[in-house]
């Protein structure tokens, strides 16, 4: 009895420590550097950026040291946490620069490379919760998939207007093509496959379903606003206001998607 408490003891440790090596490897990639910028007092559209920045990495180096803290079950979970905010803290280093050097404008590009990584992995999350009652199918995978992508594919040509497929209505008509992505996604959480299969949960998956498809709802709300207000969709809103939103949302989105996965995973360990 005493050497299986000491061999859990061991492990435990050697976890923590395999995290927080992971973690400080983290830290230390090599990204781009804020040079000699210094931050006006009213630059909000800066500073927005800087939070967001330091926040996802902290969350990031959270997720990777608890990911020892946690079930077997949940461990996968844990670490596609860690991959949402630290692929987001790594696009935020460009995307800070860009916003806050002199003449500098909106990081559209990087920050849709971002999502185009980080939702479809945030769908994933989905599915690994599912799977962790036995409930997920590829079925249920591939359709949140294929929304998600609808979703952004549709938002990126609108905003850039890469693609004026509907001439001067592009900008209305792509944003209304991505509300029905993420339209369908909402069905699935509140009304189809998914919400079903997740009744059979534990307390601790019952909780994460419950609190990401919240996040879901309203925090993936607010995108479609700030396009609106970038893209001259509402009066009395421009790019900066726009950035700002953005930033808010990104930080509502992935840190704490991130951070209900861990606190389901307590719950459950």
């Amino acid at each position: 009895m005493d050497n299986i408490i000491l061999a859990n003891k061991n492990g435990k440790a050697r976890g923590l420590a395999i995290g927080t090596s992971i973690a400080l490897g983290v830290v230390m990639l090599p990204t781009v550097a804020a040079e000699t910028q210094i931050l006006a007092e009213d630059d909000w559209v800066g500073i927005s950026f800087w939070i967001a920045t330091a926040m996802m990495l902290a969350s990031t180096v959270f997720f990777l040291v608890e990911r020892q803290n946690v079930d077997d079950k949940w461990k996968t979970s844990m670490t596609v946490a860690a991959l949402v905010t630290g692929v987001a803290w790594y696009h935020y280093t460009y995307m800070r620069e860009v916003a806050v050097m002199e003449g500098g404008g909106s990081p559209l590009v990087y920050r849709y490379i971002d999502w185009l990584i980080t939702v479809p992995l945030q769908v994933v999350e989905f599915y690994l919760i599912m799977a962790a009652i036995g409930a997920a199918t590829f079925a249920m995978f591939r359709n949140l998939m294929a929304a998600s992508i609808v979703m952004l594919v549709a938002g990126f040509f609108g905003e850039s207007g890469a693609w004026d497929l509907f001439g001067d209505s592009s900008t209305e008509i792509w944003w209304v093509i991505g509300m029905a992505g993420w339209g369908y996604i909402l069905y699935a959480l509140w009304a189809g496959d998914v919400k079903e299969a997740s009744e059979s949960g534990s307390d601790g998956v019952q909780f994460a379903f419950t609190s990401m498809r919240w996040i879901v709802s309203v925090g993936w709300a607010i995108y479609p606003i700030g396009y609106m207000m970038g893209n001259d969709m509402l009066d009395g809103f421009n790019a900066d206001d726009m950035n700002i939103i953005y930033n808010i949302a990104d930080l509502v989105n992935k840190t704490a998607f991130g951070m209900m996965v861990w606190y389901a995973a307590k719950m459950d360990s």
